[in-house]
């Protein structure tokens, strides 16, 4: 057995810190008893283990010396076993540390991990005495130094800002232009081929999907499957070792801060996608892990009136209880260590409701927002809201605080509506297009408040999309009833023999237009990694398990011509202020007379008439954007700093002829983008007629002119 001095130590900071000398170990248990810190050797038998005799106030603590970097450990925590009353301490379950910098190991399955006799009658009121420490991974004490050399926070504005989500896995792992054993990890993130790629196509910020170490559920595990996106955390400040190509010893750790600092130096930021809204525990039927065994009834939102079910916003079965001090502390830790500690540049946040909910309704003014609003660190970040949960009244988008992106879901359906040719009014395009106004101008909001996006991770690829108008997910093994219901008929209006060329031709087009829109769009845009590649999951919209060919970007089937084509489109947005602007557009979006920022344009020429901003028959018209310019404030009229545009549009079956407006506008267009599959003359004129093919989108520029 290993013997270590013992010193009282610090009940602050909290987790496991080495001084160099020896580790200090700390941790929150309000309503325990006893903690008891266990340390584990290379193999995973227990070696060492003492009762943490300091407690300051909720805070149990000691000093090891000699305990040094890649230690492995855990805690036992012992108190009442009450689940009615919401305490679930069992010392026979060993827990990982909530503020563990690393974790090494993977869970092992097995009826020890439950807090309760899986066999018993009682259910998880009876007790289990069978030790969980051999199936669980240990937490690790870490050395946190590192040399980030002149690494510094980018800190891109918003409105220059190109998002890409990404699987840190799912990315690399089968591309032949990094090396094998570097594939799927952070360091093949960070490998010169794919930073050259993300700064080729133009991206400014990757979001991660998470990172922090996650478990796989038991019924995946027994399927044969693998809880791939790792919405299922149960460590908040580790880095998953799944993807680190150096070991789970405190590796990890490193081999993330690499990878920031090398997407930092080619002008990329890293924004992690966080689950702070509940944990891997689960439900009162769940197994222990951490947080269950540590302090239940602290960590979790119980039912009122019988605290031995859980309060569910989640979907998942539990709700971290942001409205307790501790649990609140520990997200803003959180975040701090990953933007002080591992230089992340942003987060967006998983089910961002739930985290604000007060007794029940969502609270914007709660204490989840204050902490955040005052924080002279976290509130210089990115901070993007999923503004939704699956409770009541749980669909929050356009009504998150200032200083708050979010998720725009109503930008998404929009979108998809309109280029599948559904019935809506041209003024639910517009709002959506100019960066929701109608959501987000209200509380001194900008446009870049919406981030906009066709296809998230969650729901088909674009490709997918516009192929199948069913799901198709019978691999993950729920019977095609998980997942989203689909209906799409993104293929209405082709028919007859030559049916197969007119649909793949129609799909291209429909990938293009959905690009076009988004990156033309006002506000941040979001791409999934792989859609500007043609990327398919066979029709699984619900690819959450699925860590295999299904879920990974296919390199070698990767259409250039997309790439290519979406690779224009963002240095069109990134190289033109008029097509990404950090303020509202100027005046009212139905009104075309009196202002010039923007005017709208039926396919005659003329101006659309107020009547039909209303109507859902228009299926052609376009849009002029001033070039960018500002109100000088001594005379009536712009300033301009960047080209015009006219971006005309159909979303019809039929082609339409399309007549450029004539003065004051521009005389002389220049097509720079289209979807369509013929060809337009290098300058089109102003009063000329132009065929817009059905179901496309064209892109016309002019040199900057005086305009109003």
């Amino acid at each position: 057995m290993l013997e270590f001095i013992k010193l009282p130590g610090s009940a602050y900071p909290l987790g496991a810190t080495w001084d160099g000398q020896g580790t200090n170990f700390s941790i929150v248990a309000k309503n325990a008893q006893t903690v008891e810190l266990c340390l584990f050797d290379e193999k995973g038998n227990q070696a060492f283990s003492t009762a943490l005799s300091e407690r300051e106030h909720d805070t149990f603590h000691i000093y090891l010396k000699q305990v040094c970097p890649g230690q492995r450990y855990g805690y036992r925590v012992n108190g009442a076993y009450l689940p009615t009353e919401g305490h679930r301490f069992n010392p026979n379950k060993l827990l990982l540390d909530p503020y563990a910098k690393a974790i090494s190991g993977r869970l092992n399955w097995n009826d020890a991990l439950f807090g309760y006799g899986l066999s018993s009658t009682s259910g998880d009121l009876s007790f289990s005495t069978s030790d969980s420490a051999p199936f669980m991974p240990k937490s690790v004490v870490i050395d946190n130094t590192f040399d980030w050399k002149d690494d510094c926070p980018l800190e891109i504005p918003y409105h220059k800002t190109i998002i890409y989500e990404l699987h840190v896995k799912g990315f690399s792992q089968l591309n032949t232009l990094i090396p094998e054993e570097l594939r799927g990890t952070y360091a093949g993130l960070a490998h010169p081929a794919s930073l050259e790629y993300l700064k080729s196509l133009g991206i400014t910020a990757v979001e991660l999907m998470p990172v922090h170490h996650f478990i796989s559920d038991r019924h995946l595990v027994e399927r044969g499957l693998e809880n791939y996106w790792g919405y299922n955390t149960i460590g908040f400040f580790a880095p998953d070792s799944r993807y680190c190509s150096s070991g789970d010893e405190g590796q990890q750790v490193n081999e993330f801060k690499n990878m920031v600092m090398a997407m930092h130096s080619r002008g990329i930021e890293v924004i992690m996608d966080v689950v702070y809204n509940h944990t891997a525990e689960g439900n009162e039927d769940g197994p222990t892990f951490s947080f269950k065994g540590i302090d239940n009834s602290i960590y979790y939102r119980l039912k009122e009136g019988n605290k031995r079910y859980y309060t569910d916003y989640t979907g998942t079965g539990n709700t971290l209880n942001t409205q307790m001090p501790t649990v609140l502390r520990l997200i803003m830790d959180s975040l701090r260590y990953w933007t002080q500690e591992m230089h992340v540049d942003g987060f967006r946040f998983d089910l961002a409701s739930s985290l604000a909910r007060g007794e029940h309704e969502v609270d914007h003014f709660g204490p989840f927002f204050e902490i955040i609003r005052q924080d002279p660190i976290i509130s210089r970040v990115k901070l993007i809201a999923e503004p939704w949960d699956v409770g009541e009244n749980g669909y929050q988008v356009g009504k998150f605080p200032s200083g708050w992106a979010e998720w725009n879901g109503k930008y998404r359906d929009c979108m998809r509506r309109f280029w599948k040719g559904d019935k809506q009014p041209i003024s639910q395009f517009a709002q959506r297009f100019l960066g929701s106004p109608d959501l987000y101008r209200k509380d001194s909001r900008q446009p870049t408040a919406s981030v906009n996006f066709i296809t998230a991770h969650d729901g088909f690829t674009l490709q997918d999309l516009v192929s199948y108008d069913q799901k198709h997910n019978q691999a993950n093994g729920e019977e095609n009833n998980d997942g989203e219901s689909e209906n799409n008929s993104w293929n209405c209006g082709v028919e007859g023999e030559t049916h197969d060329a007119l649909i793949t031709l129609l799909r291209d087009k429909q990938k293009k237009n959905l690009l076009m829109t988004l990156l033309l769009s006002q506000g941040v845009p979001m791409i999934v990694s792989g859609d500007e590649l043609g990327k398919s999951q066979g029709g699984n919209n619900n690819a959450y398990c699925q860590d295999n060919e299904i879920s990974w970007i296919n390199w070698a089937s990767s259409d250039q011509s997309l790439i290519d084509f979406t690779k224009n489109l963002i240095s069109l947005r990134i190289n033109h202020p008029s097509l990404s602007r950090k303020e509202w557009i100027v005046g009212n979006i139905m009104d075309n007379y009196g202002q010039t920022d923007i005017a709208w344009f039926k396919r005659d020429g003329t101006h659309l008439a107020l009547d039909e901003w209303k109507s859902d028959y228009v299926k052609c018209f376009g849009i002029f954007l001033h070039g960018a310019g500002i109100q000088s404030p001594n005379e009536n009229r712009k300033e301009l700093i960047d080209s015009h545009f006219f971006i005309a549009l159909n979303n019809g079956p039929l082609n339409a002829a399309f007549v450029l407006p004539a003065d004051p506008y521009p005389k002389c267009w220049t097509p720079v983008s289209y979807s369509g599959a013929g060809n337009f003359h290098e300058t089109i004129d102003a009063g000329e007629n132009i065929i817009l093919e059905n179901r496309s989108m064209l892109i016309l520029q002019a040199n900057p002119i005086a305009i109003g």
